[in-house]
């Protein structure tokens, strides 16, 4: 079954379900983070620092899972012209995963911060806008139902061990992302633990 692995957006529990609407999902997830950024109070530190500590996540598991899983399979289906735009949000990807990447060593009282976050909530919602106005029905007609779903369920299995960091010097094409991913993704994960348990700890003493 498909679910949002983060806390802080909850969609509720949804049927297996075929590629274009897992990876709409989660487009739909990190809208909702940036709504929560952009109607944060700016003197709300903690409120800023969780927001973008979860769109790091998102964004980084939903780039690795297309870049390991999604993307591949379009460059063999899809003809040159629609290829031209897998490998355009290839670039995209490159691009937000160095931002994010600045964006999580960085205080929410950085006077940059807020600009910053700006700049990659603009970045995401054009290429979230050129993949489902764009590339997706170019997919639908592409593949049958069948073949979406199985993509589908290829695409959740990898949410189970895609980083939850940017790596933005991983390469982003198999085979490279796929072997220097996995050790990545465990680093990521166990970091995350620690966070949360030091947060678990931390918080009732404030």
């Amino acid at each position: 079954m498909t679910h949002n692995r983060f806390p802080g957006v909850l969609l509720g529990d949804v049927n297996p379900m075929n590629a274009l609407t897992l990876l709409k999902q989660d487009h739909g997830n990190v809208e909702e983070l940036f709504h929560r950024f952009e109607t944060a109070e700016p003197g709300d530190v903690a409120e800023l620092a969780r927001v973008r500590d979860l769109v790091v996540q998102h964004l980084s598991v939903h780039a690795s899972i297309e870049e390991e899983g999604f993307y591949p399979v379009l460059r063999e289906r899809l003809d040159p012209d629609a290829v031209a735009t897998v490998l355009e949000g290839l670039e995209e990807h490159h691009i937000v995963k160095w931002t994010l990447r600045e964006l999580e060593k960085m205080a929410p009282t950085d006077d940059r911060f807020v600009p910053k976050m700006t700049v990659l909530v603009e970045s995401v919602r054009h290429h979230v806008e050129e993949e489902e106005n764009d590339l997706f029905p170019k997919v639908r007609d592409a593949m049958t139902v069948e073949e979406l779903d199985e993509l589908g369920d290829t695409l959740d299995r990898l949410k189970d061990a895609a980083p939850t960091r940017p790596h933005p010097r991983v390469p982003d094409q198999p085979p490279l992302n796929i072997l220097l991913g996995l050790p990545a993704a465990i680093v990521d994960r166990a970091m995350t633990l620690g966070k949360d348990a030091v947060g678990r700890v931390v918080r009732p003493l404030g």
